[in-house]
């Protein structure tokens, strides 16, 4: 999720040729960062919601022999509608969410800008923006883990009456609290950190350099066509989520467990390899790959649009 605040035209986006211009806009990039990561996060909910609860029932059941297995009797269980059960929770949490991960990203930045001594206009080295991607993970998982909670509860419950059977997410979030309590929500947040930071590391510093190898630095200072927008945050988005399913299996396991069933995520890790094996940490990763390009191509071009927008503004 790139923070870079350049206008965009229909064809291309295009770097400010002045530093006034850019310093201008480099004093505003957390509030557009902020803005503009909700709008994309909810472009990516909307895009990516249906494989991805594909990937986490694959992941909390070994009934499923493929992902096409997986969607055939997801389908005949609860029909086109079923595919959309638990978005109502990811749809209202993408824009803090991502709001907050853009702006942590941003944070990175000029943590990174700080420490350097380098000016708003400076352009970051490859490791400064992999640390400024990690770094955003930390304040997203204190908003996400809860909401990752709701919506795998919501994802693996079932129609025809196997599991706790919620309404919704609001349903959901209560049931989890009467069972545990309020703390129950959080269950899982190590293991969301420990899914985020590598996982964030890879995405921003993909979709930085994919998109600076697609850029045109013969246009004034660098062009950015949408077309190379959607490649760099799909491919970004794959990158992501290479490194972080491991993580992320752990995590859908621990936070769907009933409560007690597992004393952390290390518990998790040390029963799936003795009675599954390291396969099973690989379990989801083909819908996970397949809902990360057009959802997080989505996002990127979301992204990009809202700063459009707010660039045209202010």
């Amino acid at each position: 999720m790139s923070t870079t605040e350049v206008p965009v035209s229909p064809a291309v986006v295009a770097v400010p040729d002045t530093k006034a211009e850019q310093t201008s806009k480099a004093s505003t990039s957390g509030v557009k960062s902020f803005l503009s990561g909700g709008f994309g996060g909810m472009c990516l909910v909307a895009a990516g919601h249906p494989l991805d609860l594909l990937k986490v029932r694959m992941q909390t059941s070994s009934e499923y022999k493929s992902t096409l297995d997986c969607l055939r009797k997801t389908l005949a269980e609860n029909g086109i509608r079923g595919m959309y059960r638990g978005m109502a929770a990811p749809l209202v949490g993408a824009t803090p969410v991502f709001a907050i991960c853009f702006w942590g990203y941003d944070m990175g930045q000029k943590i990174m800008r700080y420490a350097y001594n380098m000016s708003p206009t400076d352009q970051l080295s490859t490791s400064q923006i992999l640390f400024a991607g990690g770094f955003s993970a930390i304040p997203t998982t204190a908003v996400m883990a809860p909401m990752e909670r709701i919506k795998c509860n919501l994802q693996v419950t079932s129609a025809s009456g196997s599991g706790t059977a919620y309404k919704g997410p609001v349903d959901a979030a209560l049931g989890i609290v009467r069972a545990g309590g309020i703390t129950s929500l959080f269950k899982g947040t190590c293991a969301t950190l420990l899914r985020d930071v590598p996982g964030s590391v890879a995405y921003f510093g993909a979709y930085e350099l994919i998109k600076k190898s697609l850029t045109n630095q013969g246009a004034g200072q660098g062009s950015i066509s949408p077309l190379a927008i959607v490649t760099a945050g799909g491919l970004a988005g794959m990158a992501n989520w290479a490194v972080a399913i491991p993580p992320d299996v752990l995590k859908s396991r621990l936070q769907t467990a009933p409560d007690g069933r597992y004393t952390g995520v290390r518990q998790v890790f040390i029963e799936m390899m003795r009675t599954e094996g390291a396969g099973a940490l690989f379990r989801g990763m083909g819908p996970a790959l397949l809902r990360a390009f057009p959802a997080n191509a989505a996002c990127f071009l979301g992204v990009e649009l809202s700063l459009q927008f707010m660039n045209g503004l202010w």
